[in-house]
């Protein structure tokens, strides 16, 4: 049996399901479980017995056959009660990932304004104000699938999975397949960000995601990464709820 004051936060993404414990209000650890490690994800839930809480992009069936162990999960949807406010046109349509974004750019900014930038399956920025809570983004492709649809949509174009950094002129098929999807989203990554330094003055930047470490944005300045930020932003709506 553990703790009363332990909870555990389960953010299942598209490609891979993150599991954090906190305790007395601090993270004490997170582990991690692709779709091959499944089992053990099973097994590991199946064994703690506690307050959870649950973030799911993928469908309803199956995040329920995912989280059949948990006793009694509180699962987050559009419709749970939020410590921020949602200013979006298809609030049912918003992915719980934004959401727990949002909630934890709403904890921790100190400007009036804050971004999340996102880098993983898909590439997000999610945007909120001090006053009027959540704003809305913008998705785009992530490494992943830019190649795939490089792949997928041309006849002879291989299926690449490198993420380092390369020089802009590729000097075969395969180096320049990389330069276009890896330099083409730092300059799309750079782009956007100074296009959100141009409206809003007063801005603070958080990145997380997967993927972010193959990008080299951090240099700039109130630009501050933390990886665990998703589910960090899942536990203040925990808090929010409890």
């Amino acid at each position: 049996m553990q703790d009363a004051d332990t909870v555990y936060i389960i953010d299942i993404g598209n490609t891979l399901v993150k599991v954090a414990r906190f305790q007395n209000d601090a993270l004490i650890d997170v582990e991690r479980f692709n779709d091959s490690d499944l089992d053990k994800f099973n097994s590991y839930v199946e064994r703690r017995k506690g307050n959870s809480i649950v973030s799911s992009v993928r469908s309803d069936s199956d995040t329920m056959a995912m989280i059949e162990f948990l006793d009694s999960p509180f699962i987050v949807s559009a419709s749970s009660a939020l410590p921020v406010s949602l200013n979006y046109e298809t609030e049912t349509t918003l992915g719980i990932d934004r959401i727990c974004n949002a909630a934890f750019l709403n904890s921790k900014m100190e400007s009036d304004y804050a971004v999340s930038v996102d880098i993983g399956t898909c590439i997000k920025f999610d945007l909120v104000s001090k006053i009027d809570g959540y704003l809305g983004g913008s998705i785009s492709p992530g490494i992943h699938l830019r190649y795939k649809s490089l792949n997928d949509y041309t006849g002879k174009l291989p299926l690449l999975s490198n993420k380092s950094g390369i020089d802009i002129v590729g000097t075969d098929t395969n180096s320049s397949m990389q330069s276009g999807v890896i330099n083409g989203i730092n300059a799309e990554l750079n782009g956007v960000i100074e296009q959100y330094r141009s409206r809003y003055s007063s801005l603070t930047f958080f990145m997380t995601g997967g993927d972010a470490k193959y990008f080299d944005i951090l240099s700039k300045n109130d630009i501050f990464a933390d990886e665990n930020l998703t589910l960090s932003g899942l536990y203040e709506i925990y808090k929010h709820n409890a």
